[in-house]
């Protein structure tokens, strides 16, 4: 009976979880859909690929859309065979963003009732956890497959915690398996190489209890075990993704370095550190955790409604003129931004909730020893790693010493480590706070105090000395005179007081429920209404400020946001929503674009300097671009952008232009877009008549900008082998064109009368690109610091370019030997259990 009433209330959780979802996502029920900026960015790189698949009903693991080519395994792909990610696809099948934050409640749902076995506090550390900010700061920006790896944390941990603290070996191999494995196909490494990092505070609490025989030592080898074949398991489903990826970082930013520069030395491993330290988290912002604005919040959020009049006011003593102090005051509230923290821009704060912070610190007091250290622990190291260059010797000691660290960039997004363990720490403090008798009333009650006193007293002070203590100010402010900066100070110090008001209250209240409880003036269960409520209002109000109705638009622009025709009507649509006003701006270079496209169906590339070259994919929505928008872009390539494109000058970057064959220029602006035919575009592919031998790559690169490409090509000395028996003699009548273009496979015809040296205009990668030529595979080198190039023989030869790695299909099979393994073992477990069961039951009635 007791286990039928446990399946109501989850059934009910489970429910209440999907009402909550749909109420934050009202929009969703009359058609609209959410307007992410890096899913448009999206659309438009990946159009190409979109197309393809479209018309042949297959995949393509190259697209020329950006960056003059690079494989598509992080721009959405699908491989053949990955049932993992098809169980990810059933599982968010519920409209964005309802499906996200369905699978955040409910997955800590999971974890919640694992750690306290307890329905109610499961359903607590849910709306916990599931309600953070930052998850609806990135959902708003589209970092989708960021809070798609999120998602999958909490059960994740709930499938150690299974097997470790429950000694729940099946099903705890069966969840932990299953979790990770849906985890990795999400697709953010990042995200979860930080919950790992964390993690490691588990096994080490675990190896700990095992040595001081808290735990038997054969558990915990037992444990560790299933837990490592589990991960092994996970990643095995994944073989396909992670394979190809692997293969492909290498050759990116992310992998070594090609150039000796000032910043780096060639040969060093993964980015520079400037690159990899961008966006460290403030040591002070971390409070941000507690006060969501006690740094403005985000760097686009607005201003007070006073914040313009004090300002009008200020620059009247100081002008006479009232035009230009009208022009003065909305040039100010141009260039200033609440946001006054370290980071170069946010989108928001890490904010965690009052309740939520009040409570973790109490859990850290009350949970059992089996949780509480190895939560402080993780959440200590991951606070320091997100300061970042905020505090270096931790931060150099991981980027030189730590596998994998210095992959990854911004590390303020390791806090979403806090954000899962905030939560958990909080609901078993909670708990443990209502039902352990071992702790006593004056132990609860002394800590409770402390921590409350200490919490409000701290509050209070930052509230009434707030303004001397923490100034509202920074060093690249120090310019602005103090007349302006004074109502600058004066708006940011009103936002923060408003926020830490409200995190007195909500502490108040949290702390004078406890207490009441604590002296049985209180139900527990009203308790947990009281408390519950208060926590969902605080961050239900917070998260609406970053993710509202404004973030949802017709599905027309949420699904073509490059329109190329404006109207009244459209405009009407638009309104004042200020997500949308990218789409009205855009459309007259985007109709520039798709006129170029229209009247020139061959294969080229467009330069667009008026969106920004490496900020936009438009460009790659309707035509091939050289830019483009990627975190993830060839190494090789984005040294090029750095040395000739991001600094452009009227001598070098034409002659990369040309290189890249780029046959149309567009600049001016958004409203008059401007196109500059380019005749000097060296085509598709080009025969070379001389050849340069440089030593290193840092002598490529700088010979690119001095040569004429079209007569010799820069090669690398450790290619001259690759001539041996390969002469290339001159020939002025010669001719190479491109007779077919498909996004992974290009035919050329070239005719000459003495051998040549085929220069095209197509970035080098080394891993799966065949060159045939007359039905005969040949070997290919790389010229001109990032091209292809191949020796053609005298005579007229079809040569085409396949791109067909074989990691695809060597990852297809491993991914589904690994995942039929994943059913036989759980099968064979669960049997096992079962008849294991079946004797115990046996053996009692006899």
């Amino acid at each position: 009976m007791a286990k039928n009433k446990n399946l109501i209330y989850i059934a009910v959780s489970l429910i209440a979880f999907l009402v909550l979802a749909f109420l934050y996502s009202t929009p969703v029920f009359t058609g609209k859909q959410l307007f992410q900026h890096d899913i448009v960015q999206y659309r438009g790189g990946a159009k190409e690929l979109i197309d393809y698949r479209e018309n042949f009903d297959k995949e393509t693991y190259w697209s020329d859309s950006m960056f003059g080519g690079m494989p598509t395994y992080q721009m959405g792909s699908r491989f053949e065979g990955d049932i993992i990610k098809k169980l990810d696809s059933y599982l968010n099948i519920l409209p964005r963003p309802v499906n996200y934050l369905f699978l955040l409640f409910s997955g800590f749902f999971l974890l919640g009732m694992v750690a306290v076995r307890n329905w109610k506090y499961a359903l607590l550390g849910a709306t916990f956890f599931g309600l953070s900010t930052y998850f609806y700061i990135i959902i708003a920006a589209g970092h989708n497959g960021k809070v798609n790896t999120i998602e999958y944390f909490a059960p994740l941990l709930a499938g150690i915690l299974l097997v470790y603290i429950r000694k729940k070996y099946v099903i705890g191999f069966i969840v932990t398996t299953l979790f990770f494995g849906l985890q990795v196909a999400a697709n953010h490494p990042q995200m979860t190489y930080y919950l790992f990092l964390g993690l490691g505070f588990l096994f080490i609490s675990e190896l700990v209890r095992a040595i001081l025989k808290k735990v038997p030592m054969k558990h915990f080898l037992i444990s560790s075990g299933i837990i490592a074949g589990a991960l092994i398991i996970g990643v095995g489903m994944n073989s396909q993704r992670i394979m190809a990826n692997s293969e492909y970082i290498k050759e990116t930013v992310r992998g070594k370095q090609v150039l000796t520069n000032d910043s780096h030395k060639a040969g060093n491993s993964g980015m520079d550190k400037a690159s990899i330290l961008n966006w460290s988290y403030g040591r002070l912002e971390t409070l941000n955790l507690f006060i969501p604005k006690l740094m403005g919040g985000g760097s686009q959020e607005k201003f007070s409604d006073s914040y313009e009049n004090k300002l009008r006011e200020s620059l009247s003593g100081q002008i006479n003129d009232e035009n230009q102090v009208e022009q003065g005051v909305q040039s100010i509230v141009q260039q200033t931004t609440p946001y006054w923290g370290d980071q170069p821009g946010t989108s928001g704060p890490a904010y965690q909730g009052a309740v939520v912070c009040f409570l973790a610190v109490l859990g850290f007091f009350f949970a059992s020893k089996k949780y509480r250290y190895w939560i402080l622990g993780a959440t200590i190291l991951t606070v320091l790693l997100a300061w970042g260059s905020n505090f270096m010797p931790l931060s150099d000691f991981f980027i030189d010493y730590v596998p994998f660290y210095s992959k990854f960039r911004a590390p303020s997004s390791i806090l979403v480590v806090v954000e899962l363990l905030f939560p958990l720490i909080a609901i078993i403090g909670l708990y443990k706070f209502f039902t352990d008798q071992k702790l006593t009333e004056e132990y609860k009650k002394k800590i409770l105090i402390y921590v409350t006193g200490g919490t409000l007293g701290l509050t209070l002070i930052l509230i009434l000395f707030g303004k001397s203590l923490l100034g509202f100010t920074n060093d690249a402010e120090k310019e602005i005179p103090n007349f302006i900066l004074d109502v600058l100070i004066e708006d940011r110090f009103k936002l923060f007081r408003t926020d830490a008001i409200k995190a007195l209250l909500y502490v108040g209240i949290t702390a004078a429920v406890l207490f009441f409880v604590l002296k049985e003036k209180l139900n527990k269960n009203i308790a947990l209404i009281i408390i519950g409520l208060v926590s969902l209002f605080d961050l239900w109000t917070v998260n609406k400020r970053y993710l509202n109705d404004e973030n949802y638009v017709d599905k027309i622009f949420a699904e073509n946001p490059f329109q190329t025709e404006g109207s009244d009507y459209l405009a009407e649509k638009v309104g004042d929503n200020a997500n949308l006003q990218s789409i009205l701006i855009s459309i007259p270079v985007n109709k520039t674009l798709e006129t170029i496209a229209e009247k020139d169906k061959k294969h080229y590339r467009i330069y667009n300097q008026v969106l920004g070259t490496t900020n936009e994919t438009n460009t790659s929505y309707f035509k091939s671009s050289i830019g483009g928008y990627h975190a993830v872009k060839l190494r090789r390539y984005d040294d090029l952008l750095n040395e000739y494109i991001v600094q452009p000058d009227s001598v070098r970057t034409p002659k990369i232009l040309n290189l890249l064959n780029t046959k149309y220029m567009i600049f001016g602006n958004p409203q008059e877009p401007q196109v500059v035919p380019n005749p000097n575009a060296n085509g598709n592919a080009w025969f070379v008549s001389d050849l340069k031998f440089v030593n290193t790559p840092n002598e490529e690169i700088k010979s690119i900008g001095e040569i004429d490409s079209k007569k010799t090509a820069i090669i690398n000395a450790s290619d001259k082998s690759y001539f041996s028996n390969k002469p290339v003699q001159a020939d002025s009548t010669a001719t190479i064109n491109l007779t077919k273009y498909e996004a992974n496979e290009l035919e050329f015809k070239s005719q000459s009368k003495t051998p040549q040296l085929a220069v095209f205009s197509e970035v080098y990668y080394p891993h799966g690109w065949k060159v045939i030529i007359d039905e005969k595979e040949v070997p290919y080198i790389k010229a001109d610091y990032l091209l292809r190039a191949v020796h053609v023989p005298a005579g007229t030869h079809n040569i085409k370019m396949i791109f067909e790695p074989e990691v695809i299909e060597k990852g297809k099979w491993i991914s589904l030997i690994c995942f039929g393994l994943f059913i036989a073992l759980s099968a064979f477990g669960i049997y096992f259990v079962y008849r294991k069961r079946d004797k115990r039951q046996i053996e009692i009635i006899k």
